[in-house]
């Protein structure tokens, strides 16, 4: 029978995180130019990894850990967040696996996927596994009723929701990346709203007998000092600048050449004075 994983109760969890892993995922992101340390990654929302739009996270974990990232987004934008679970050795397991990828706001509402693999099983002989989830543009404003996507940061959790018993701690590694897509000035819409960019505090979980060290160093505090995901280039609003100005010059353009065309052609001869007797 298949095992679902569930982790002991945490008191320094917030209410509306799941509960914390087995042990604390290993983290690292890297970009095309720059390749930073491996930091760790928290069992919660609070200890989320920052990443940026664009960047590919790596992590070393192992099986049934919960993982953590945040990135930022726009109004207008359009996130997809892809990732690649690389899976233990085939004898090394047995059985199937699923892994799920859940992507939430800045409050922690769970957000729909519009298009992609959120969920999916791997075989005893598949060597990984990739799942995708694409979200729904976000908005600079949002009804008080409604779940739609505002700006701020965005949450993504990866993590095992089944598999069998005997797998449990095998090690495995994973890559995630979140882009986002500007779908232009025909999606555009007034309203304003500040970003829901709660702090988060990135670092590695102790045990829950652990003491803390007195003889912390300044470089591990700052390592574990509370921040906000990076502010994305074009900041958090639209800009006041769209493809709509580009039509709406054009259009003006074309309507007046209509106009001056319509008043040659409707003009007529005019008045002609007649000729003088003589």
């Amino acid at each position: 029978m298949p095992y679902v994983p569930r982790a002991p109760r945490s008191h320094s969890a917030p209410p509306c995180s799941p509960p914390p892993p087995w042990r604390g995922g290993r983290l690292r992101a890297r970009t095309a130019a720059t390749n930073p340390p491996r930091r760790a990654a928290g069992p919660g929302f609070r200890t989320a990894t920052a990443i940026e739009q664009g960047q590919t996270a790596t992590a070393s974990a192992s099986v049934g850990d919960y993982l953590y990232w945040v990135f930022p987004a726009a109004a207008g934008q359009v996130p997809t967040v892809k990732a690649t679970v690389k899976l233990p050795e085939a004898q090394t397991r047995h059985g199937r696996t699923t892994w799920q990828l859940d992507v939430y706001d800045g409050l922690r509402r769970r957000q729909a996927c519009t298009s992609g693999s959120q969920t999916a099983t791997a075989t005893q002989q598949d060597a990984s596994v990739d799942l995708s989830c694409r979200l729904r543009r976000v908005r600079p404003w949002s009804e008080a009723w409604a779940n739609d996507p505002l700006p701020g940061s965005y949450y993504v959790r990866l993590t095992v929701v089944n598999l069998p018993e005997q797998d449990l701690g095998l090690p495995l590694t994973t890559e995630i990346t979140a882009s986002t897509r500007d779908v232009g000035g025909k999606h555009a819409e007034g309203g304003e709203l500040s970003p829901l960019t709660p702090a988060v505090r990135a670092g590695a979980t102790q045990a829950p007998d652990a003491e803390p060290s007195p003889d912390a160093s300044e470089s591990s505090a700052e390592d574990t000092s509370s921040h906000t995901a990076a502010e994305p280039n074009g900041g958090w609003g639209s800009g006041w600048w769209s493809d709509r100005w580009v039509w709406t010059v054009v259009g003006g353009a074309l309507g007046a050449l209509a106009g001056v065309g319509g008043y040659t052609l409707t003009r007529g001869r005019g008045f002609r004075r007649p000729p003088a007797a003589g």
